[in-house]
């Protein structure tokens, strides 16, 4: 594994170049596919690091200074007492507003399946800085277990993950919210005595839902942010929301394109030369090949409201599908002619004609996905899925492996085309279940001690509430066109509810993934809707404080 700084630089040079909020959620939505861009972006990292240490640090020196980094000794296994092996997890503090004997509350943002580094603007000028302020608390932002440097494991074989699971990770929060002493302070600030307010965003969101349940003793109040409460094993709602929020123009080209494409590919004939039109054509599977097409859909999620963290590269693709390529730009008004219209086909090698918007899809994945093969690699080599030897390795450094595991055990997600052929769609009917699961079988082979299950266990996830999970102090808040959405309590197949001090219950319009986990140092600078949820936020936290009362000690 890099070391600390090191891994800090792939981070930032990963997500750089990603078109999806992080690696995890590049393989939640791409599967297999996913795995073989992280691999090949991994690659290409390593050569950059040395290069882009030295400017990292200057830019987030603040980080090492101010929150230096603190450690927490966690049992590898808080269930079986034959267990004695023990790991450091990782946290960091922000006490800027603590003051002494006021009572002021801890809130801690759960990292998820990301580097707990990645979460320290939060720490900074984001939801824990907003809240700490706001309340004279102390901040925290705590790893996950396997994530970033919280390593408990010697390697990532199927035998060494099988700690990785939802009951372990809380039981984690749980023992470091009931044991921690923060440097510095000598007060005691732990859980029940102090009350500590959890959040989380996405699947941490989820994690604050299920704290509140499992641990409401501990829990004083939790916020879950895009909680994906509801875990699936078919998720082709992912992308279904976002052919529904984006522009119409766009989504249509997308899906016209798309219907295109497995036309062609059900052709013998047609298939190979349009697999070369993308620069693809040593590509084997016809399902291999359509899933590289879904990479531009995940700028999507890489949406936010602050330019600093926010990808345009959603835009920017749509803008590019609907340039005519030279030539027919002269025809007046083509762009706005109907799709496939006679003047907007264009005639390729090997018996190919296609609307030029196609070919503007092969120009954007040619440069933005083809580009990224080495020259000594092959398109197969590259792109391949059905070499079971490419997922093998499990070094500490393909950490790939954690969140896929996590997946295939007991959160699902398999982002697939919809069930119903005739249902609208901007992804290949070639992504099925059978081709985004197989990846569980070909990475995890059965262990001494563990098995990787047929189907994930989603009842794991969903006996703690699934939609209607719900408490007193437990805030429900997601974005109106986060393609998450459909996990969360917000669903459109879930119950709607009454937004209360008690039980907020908020969806920020024009949102995506977890807005109101970014925020301005100066709120008043904020666009309106997010100074709006910041506010609400401070507000019932606040009341609910109003609340607390210390337990009677025994």
């Amino acid at each position: 594994m890099l070391p600390v700084s090191l891994t800090a630089v792939a981070v930032v040079l990963f997500n750089a170049g990603a078109g999806i909020a992080s690696a995890a959620d590049r393989i939640r939505a791409l599967g297999p596919q996913g795995v073989n861009l992280w691999q090949l972006e991994h690659k290409a990292t390593k050569s950059k690091v040395d290069i882009s240490l030295q400017d990292y640090q200057a830019q987030d020196g603040f980080r090492n200074e101010e929150f230096p980094v603190q450690w927490f000794e966690q049992p590898l296994d808080h269930f079986d007492d034959g267990i004695t092996e023990t790991f450091k997890q990782r946290y960091w503090v922000n006490t800027r507003h603590y003051k002494p004997g006021v009572g002021g509350p801890v809130i801690v943002l759960d990292g998820g399946e990301t580097s707990g580094e990645d979460r320290l603007p939060f720490l900074d000028t984001g939801i824990v800085e907003i809240l700490a302020r706001a309340t004279g608390g102390v901040g925290v932002v705590l790893e996950h277990r396997y994530y970033g440097e919280s390593i408990a494991v010697k390697n990532l074989t199927t035998d060494s993950l099988r700690f990785l699971n939802n009951d372990q990770a809380a039981a984690d929060s749980a023992n470091f919210m009931s044991n921690v002493k923060f440097s510095g302070i000598d007060e005691d600030l732990t859980a029940p005595g102090t009350p500590w307010i959890y959040y989380g965003g996405s699947y941490a969101g989820a994690r604050a839902a299920h704290m509140k349940i499992l641990y409401p003793d501990l829990v004083y109040g939790a916020i879950s942010s895009s909680g994906v409460t509801h875990a699936t094993i078919v998720y082709w709602e992912y992308f279904d929301l976002i052919r529904q929020a984006a522009e119409s123009k766009c989504s249509g080209h997308i899906q016209k394109s798309i219907a295109t494409v497995d036309r062609l590919l059900s052709n013998r004939r047609l298939a190979h030369p349009l697999k070369a039109l993308f620069g693809l054509a040593e590509l084997e599977h016809n399902d291999d090949f359509a899933s590289i097409l879904e990479s531009p859909l995940g700028y999507w999620q890489a949406k936010c409201w602050d330019p600093a963290f926010g990808s345009t590269g959603f835009d920017d693709f749509c803008e590019s599908l609907s340039k005519p390529p030279f030539g027919l730009g002269l025809v007046e008004g083509i762009e706005a002619l109907e799709y496939e219209h006679p003047a907007r086909m264009v005639s390729l090698p090997g018996g190919l004609t296609v609307d030029f918007t196609i070919l503007n899809y092969a120009k954007w994945i040619k440069e933005n996905v083809v580009s990224s093969c080495p020259k000594d690699s092959t398109i197969e080599e590259c792109f391949g899925t059905y070499d079971d030897s490419k997922y093998t390795n499990t070094s500490l450094d393909q950490e790939w492996r954690l969140w896929m595991f996590q997946v295939c055990t007991q959160w699902g997600y398999f982002m697939t085309a919809p069930p119903d052929p005739t249902y609208p769609s901007i992804v290949s009917q070639y992504i099925t279940l059978a081709y985004e699961s197989k990846l569980c079988k070909q990475a995890y082979p059965p262990g001494d001690y563990f098995k990787v299950p047929a189907m994930p266990n989603v009842t794991a996830v969903n006996v703690l509430g699934d939609f209607d999970i719900a408490a007193d102090r437990l805030a429900i808040i997601d974005g109106e066109v986060d393609p998450w959405r459909p996990a969360t309590p917000h669903s459109d197949d879930a119950e709607d509810r009454e937004d209360t001090i008690l039980q907020p219950f908020k969806l920020i319009p024009n949102a995506v993934h977890h807005y109101d986990e970014w925020g301005y140092k100066h709120l008043a600078d904020e666009p309106e809707e997010i100074r709006q949820i910041h506010g609400e936020m401070i507000l019932f936290v606040i009341e609910w404080l109003k609340d607390w009362t210390p337990p009677k000690k025994e």
